[in-house]
């Protein structure tokens, strides 16, 4: 995979255990900082779905 520029909420700041993001024009891309190689592959309608979900407590985090 190329590289990416990935973010993590601020929230996490150095932890070991963060969700990291990299937003592309026509992707997002979701992974966490324990399994790097492991990226989760959305489109942007998934992305906004899966953020509107979870803010509105759709699951239980």
């Amino acid at each position: 995979m190329k590289n990416r520029s990935w973010i993590r909420p601020s929230a996490c700041s150095n932890a070991g255990n963060c969700p990291e993001v990299a937003i592309a024009p026509d992707a997002v891309y979701v992974r966490s900082s324990l399994r790097p190689d492991a990226v989760a592959h959305l489109t942007p309608g998934e992305w906004r779905d899966l953020v509107s979900a979870i803010r509105n407590g759709e699951y239980e985090l």
